[in-house]
């Protein structure tokens, strides 16, 4: 007499093996296809996108602070005229270098995401113009790469920076690559201001290059400070990344992944061509929003 086989020794019927490698194909080649979009959206954000962002940032930024002017409002110290702390990105300065045609609307903080929109002005620092030494922190090669020649100047060289304190005229000392020895700090009353960027190939920084100016007009009265020196987050410091927890870049991610599992699977009940019309634009989209949040992991004077 035979004995059948327990139901749960059975083996699994072809066609459940068969949808499960499918399920699993699908799953892969969307990842495939997310990388890829991912990659892709990398290289046009930080070669061309990246610029264009920048510089409609810089056309929004200038407009605020040619207003604030104009209206006696413009920022003047670490806080506003209520006492709140400046908001990140808030314009504060307008800075111009003739010797590198740059013209920069600067804003307040240096982190990745502040340094996207222009130039920044390190938040523990007084403002240029101001007695002491005033930091800026600019790019090198994304978004516009605003700071991307300062190792041109020369000693001797001059540019200004307008705040709603007026215009201050700084003379470059000297120019500075890590390892050089700073200059001493400027005497009581007196004003110095230090540009700060990446040095290195284009889009691989391997150091700080450091620009030297004294003021060389009359300081402005530099009311109190209110953050202290070498109390600012990491994030803020020069080549730093953001320190917290990416979540626009996780759910963007996100979304480009199931886009790209949708597409594969489209391919095969639609077709490519209708694969090709309905979804390729949404993961051209979802690839350049996640490539947008991946940039800004990079370090801040990138």
């Amino acid at each position: 007499m035979t004995v059948a086989a327990p139901a749960a020794l059975a083996p699994a019927a072809p066609g459940a093996r068969v949808r499960g490698l499918t399920a699993v194909h699908h799953l892969a080649r969307g990842a495939l296809l997310s990388l890829a979009a991912l990659l892709l959206g990398c290289t046009v954000q930080l070669l061309l996108l990246s610029g264009i962002q920048q510089h409609s940032a810089q056309h929004a930024a200038f407009d605020e602070l040619r207003r604030q002017l104009a209206l006696g409002t413009a920022p003047v110290a670490q806080t506003d005229q209520q006492g709140a702390l400046l908001g990140p990105g808030t314009p504060v300065a307008l800075i111009d270098v003739p010797e590198l045609g740059l013209s920069q609307v600067v804003l307040e903080g240096t982190d990745s995401t502040v340094l996207t929109g222009g130039p920044g002005h390190r938040r523990d620092t007084p403002m240029p113009g101001q007695s002491g030494t005033s930091v800026l922190m600019g790019r090198a090669a994304a978004y516009g790469g605003p700071f991307g020649h300062l190792a041109d100047l020369a000693e001797g060289d001059t540019f200004t920076v307008t705040t709603g304190q007026g215009k201050a005229r700084y003379q470059v000392i000297g120019v500075r690559r890590a390892g050089d020895p700073a200059p001493a700090p400027p005497a009581t009353g007196k004003g110095r201001l230090v540009l700060v960027t990446a040095t290195g190939t284009r889009f691989m920084p391997d150091g700080v290059l450091r620009v030297d100016a004294d003021l060389v007009s009359a300081p402005f009265q530099t009311p109190a400070a209110v953050i202290r020196a070498g109390t600012l987050p990491d994030s803020e410091e020069p080549l730093a990344r953001p320190s917290e927890v990416p979540w626009p870049l996780v759910m963007w991610l996100q979304a480009l992944l199931l886009a790209s599992v949708a597409a594969v699977w489209t391919w095969h009940r639609w077709g490519r061509h209708q694969t090709w019309l309905v979804l390729a634009p949404v993961i051209a989209v979802l690839g350049l929003r996640v490539a947008t949040h991946a940039t800004e992991l990079l370090p801040n004077l990138l």
